[in-house]
């Protein structure tokens, strides 16, 4: 073999063992779970739900009746006691808030995977409304985001409205954004395509995004509502960046979110 076509082969074996080790690094990049127990994430008024035995996540209720359930599925780092947030801001309002958490994340066993978180928030879902009925509000945070609409997708007599918190439009152009130089099309496993997930959902859509935001760039959050049949609405907090939106979020912006995706306000 000339030393060309040597040289050839050697880094076609080392573009191959690159790409593979990326593949079979894909859940390190995109999970970050953070395990912790039932009592350590139980705190501050927050109720392991439905109960400690058959933990799924966080609630909080009301001061009064409810004025109906939100569902909140969170980002890919932590676990949903790091989101007590959401709790503060819609427990004030008159709702009941579940703060879902995933497989493989705080005190739950399983596997991490879209397979596996998706069919686990339908299963959230469809509880959360057995248990409690109408109205039903869902929403999601980044990769919540993603799983949110691939669950509503499946569960969507059950939900009154969804909200989306800097989501993306399709995961492959996240991963496109980080990794140019990779054919990420090609490579990922898991899909979270939000833009096929909710083209028959037809129920109200809100989509946030934030205007400095570096993880997930807000053209793909605008991608997504473009890609939205109506009832739909686009909010951007302009200086806002992936991470730090609930600190320029007030309790008047909740209320007029929540009268959206409850039919309350004009579209």
């Amino acid at each position: 073999m000339n030393p060309v076509a040597s040289s050839m082969l050697k880094l076609a074996l080392a573009c191959t063992i690159a790409l593979a080790g990326v593949t079979m690094l894909q859940d390190r990049m995109l999970y970050f779970p953070a395990p912790a127990t039932v009592a350590e994430m139980a705190t501050g008024g927050l109720q392991a739900w439905p109960s400690e035995q058959d933990f799924r996540g966080l609630a909080v209720e009301p001061g009064g009746i409810a004025r109906g359930t939100v569902i909140v599925f969170h980002g890919n780092a932590g676990h949903a006691g790091h989101r007590a947030y959401y709790a503060g801001a819609l427990a004030g309002l008159g709702f009941r808030v579940l703060l879902a958490e995933y497989p493989g994340y705080g005190p739950r066993g399983g596997d991490v995977g879209e397979r596996s978180l998706v069919e686990d928030a339908r299963q959230t879902v469809a509880l959360a409304h057995r248990a409690y009925g109408p109205p039903l509000v869902v929403i999601g945070e980044s990769l919540g985001a993603g799983v949110a609409a691939a669950a509503v997708a499946q569960e969507r007599d059950q939900v009154s409205g969804l909200m989306l918190i800097t989501p993306w439009d399709r995961l492959a152009h996240v991963a496109a954004y980080h990794y140019p130089w990779l054919p990420v099309s090609w490579l990922l496993r898991d899909r979270y395509d939000s833009v096929a997930h909710l083209a028959a959902f037809g129920r109200p859509v809100l989509v946030v995004v934030a205007g400095r935001d570096r993880v997930v760039p807000s053209r793909l959050g605008i991608a997504l509502h473009e890609a939205l049949r109506p009832p739909k609405r686009l909010v951007t907090i302009e200086e806002a960046g992936h991470n730090d939106w609930p600190g320029q979020v007030d309790a008047r912006w909740w209320q007029a979110a929540m009268d959206f995706l409850l039919g309350k306000a004009p579209p």
